[in-house]
């Protein structure tokens, strides 16, 4: 509420000045005598008063609170200068732009930072909650536990992130996301807070309430995000603030200059007023924010986070991308395609290596025990579980010490691979499991990852783009990664196997050496990487702290092409930021030269300067309207009355105020 006051006092003290500069023009046509002083001397003191004094407050609040010269200061100061040298007209020109454009840029650049609570407000109020008796009653999102069951009915939106534990449905996750189409999904997948259910009765356990959700980490992060500046940012700040002490002192200067060489006192002094306002620095400054902002929240909309400016600037300095295979350029849902028991025992390979693999979090992990479930195998206990990275994993199950991994495992746990079935695997493109107990091995598995169908056109895109150098890394053998880097128009050169994770940390370290290097990963393994990397990009974060923690950069969904596309988003806005700043400096240097060697008017100089300052803002704000939040901007459908959405959550977590152009 207290935001929307505010926004509105601007509003009609703007509404104010201008109707005080319409009086004041009246005055000078086609009012005469007595009426045409009265509508002079109103409009003026209006104009002074609702577009004067509020600018003359803030920056005397700023100069003595943050001891930062504020541009308020340097316009009042400008307007009273030309008051006083009998020129009020001028000066009431002068405030009068100044707050429009003031009022605009903060609309605007307010419009940039809201562009993410359009997501917020999805988030709905209530939800349908299954009692342990079997009844279902409607009770506030935000009363929801982990553990409780809620059902989710078509066109309804999922109140909390959870998994499906009943019914099948298509689900639309471009709020989230920034998925175009409807994802299917099924028991055990998994559902976000603020998508909306299409079709199908779903019953869905909460995982994390409102306060944790998917949803509560965006708003956190897009909130630092806006709150960090970038270097750019930081420099532009720091270098207005000194710059316009410079201008203050350099209007001295010049009015003393201008006295000197034979001119009397008020001209010299509309002179130096008319520089003042020619030489401010305000669309300098505001020309980086301006952008930063529009593409934070353009990004954030199409389902990925940045952590801050400084992660999109070095984005788009980025000209060699490294890719991690297992889950990031590969789907990482591998299946087992073949079991190889050298004594025959097939069942007991499976329970044995089913329950060692129950303690890992590996892809690969995943696929055998889908495997033993699908046979309806049980797994056996293991304890004392150690997993050995890049090489596999260690346990004991009562009888003696087990391990499945790769041949580095194998030969590390004094144990031959050299039989000939196992070497028929070998020779195979598809990744081995080996298993064994001690130094015998037992048997081994075999598992197929498939590529992801939208990797290729992203590294495609990439390459269109501009980007020099493209590798991949991974753990796995190189016959495998053979298979699916080729699969992905990978060059042989290009494709790194048999790697461990500090082998992938000394090449990203190489590379960093020759220039900007992106590490992509799934966000959970190779944090080295992520970490060592000039930006670390996390794949299909959604739903996953560690991922959201790890990286720089956050793609939400599983969709490469998202890589690409902010990739591009990252150049636009670095070639944004410098059209503002060519145009900024250029308009500067000719109304400065105005003022010193043409007798610029004050009203033009003023119209330049404010001018100029909102240009650059809308030139910042074609950034919103990005390709990258294509999967976002489409519409929402209808939601049912029960799910109605969190709006007072949403304010509160964006109850801040636009900044103020601090520094200038």
């Amino acid at each position: 509420m207290s935001k929307l006051f505010n926004l509105d006092r601007a509003m009609i003290l703007t509404a104010l000045t201008v109707l005080g500069m319409l009086l004041a023009t009246l005055a000078l046509w086609p009012l005469q005598g007595n009426v045409a002083a009265f509508f002079s001397v109103t409009g003026l003191s209006l104009v002074y008063l609702s577009g004067g004094l509020p600018a003359a407050w803030r920056a005397a609040v700023t100069l003595w609170e943050e001891r930062v010269l504020d541009i308020d200061l340097l316009m009042v100061v400008a307007a009273v200068a030309a008051a006083a040298v009998g020129a009020p007209f001028e000066g009431a020109v002068l405030l009068t732009l100044f707050s429009i454009s003031t009022t605009l840029e903060e609309r605007a650049l307010g419009r940039a930072r809201r562009a993410i609570q359009a997501l917020m407000e999805l988030r709905p109020e209530t939800a349908l909650r299954r009692g342990s008796d079997g009844t279902v009653s409607e009770v506030p999102a935000a009363d929801l536990e982990v553990d409780d069951v809620v059902v989710l009915r078509p066109g309804a939106r999922v109140p909390a992130d959870g998994v499906i534990v009943g019914g099948r449905g298509s689900l639309d996750e471009a709020n989230i996301t920034g998925e175009s189409m409807p994802v299917s999904k099924e028991p055990g997948a998994q559902v976000f807070e603020a998508t909306v259910n299409l079709d199908g009765v779903l019953e869905v356990t909460v995982t994390r309430t409102v306060e944790e959700s998917t949803v509560a980490r965006m708003i956190a992060l897009v909130t630092e995000a806006q709150a960090a500046k970038a270097p750019s940012e930081r420099f532009s700040a720091w270098f207005g603030q000194r710059y316009t002490v410079a201008v203050m002192a350099g209007a001295i200067l010049a009015f003393a200059a201008f006295y000197w060489l034979g001119r009397n006192w008020e001209e010299a002094l509309y002179r130096s007023a008319t520089l003042l306002v020619a030489a401010s620095p305000c669309a300098i400054v505001i020309s980086v924010p301006a952008a930063i902002l529009s593409a934070l929240s353009a990004a954030a909309r199409g389902g990925v986070l940045f952590k801050g400016g400084a992660a999109l600037e070095t984005l788009a300095a980025v000209d060699i991308f490294a890719f991690d295979k297992t889950g990031t350029l590969t789907t990482g849902k591998a299946s087992v395609t073949g079991v190889v028991a050298l004594d025959g025992d097939e069942r007991l390979l499976l329970s044995s290596l089913a329950g060692l693999e129950a303690y890992s979090e590996h892809h690969s992990a995943a696929a055998i025990r889908q495997e033993a479930a699908n046979r309806g195998i049980d797994p056996v206990r293991v304890m004392n579980v150690i997993t050995r990275p890049s090489a596999g994993i260690v346990g004991d199950d009562g009888e003696g010490q087990l391990w499945a991994g790769n041949p580095r495992l194998a030969v590390q746990m004094g144990a031959s691979i050299d039989h000939p079935m196992l070497k028929a695997l070998a020779a195979d493109t598809q990744t081995v499991i080996y298993m064994g107990r001690g130094s015998r091995v037992m048997g081994a598995v075999t598992i197929a990852d498939q590529a992801r169908k939208t990797s290729a056109p992203a590294l495609a895109a990439l390459r269109e783009g501009g980007v020099s150098e493209i590798v991949m890394m991974t753990g796995d053998r190189r016959p495998v990664a053979l298979r699916i880097g080729q699969e992905l128009g990978l060059k042989p050169d290009e494709i790194h196997a048999d790697m461990l994770p500090e082998d992938k940390v000394r090449m990203v370290g190489d590379r960093a050496a020759r220039g900007k290097v992106a590490f992509v990963g799934d966000g959970v393994n190779d944090a080295a990487a992520l970490a060592r990397a000039d930006v670390g990009i996390a794949m299909g974060a959604a739903g996953s702290d560690v991922a959201l923690q790890a990286a720089d950069v956050a793609l939400l969904s599983e969709d490469m092409e998202r890589l690409a596309d902010a990739h591009q988003l990252a150049r636009r806005t670095a070639r944004v930021i410098r059209q503002n700043l060519v145009f900024a400096m250029g308009a500067m240097a000719i109304l400065v030269t105005g003022g010193l060697f043409f007798q610029l008017p004050l009203p033009l100089a003023v119209i330049g300067h404010e001018g100029g300052t909102v240009l650059v803002v809308l030139n910042g704000l074609r950034l919103l309207r990005d390709p990258i939040r294509g999967g976002g901007t489409k519409p929402a459908p209808k939601t049912p009355a029960h799910t109605n959405s969190t709006r007072r959550i949403a304010r509160e977590a964006y109850s801040r105020k636009v900044p103020r152009r601090a520094g200038l």
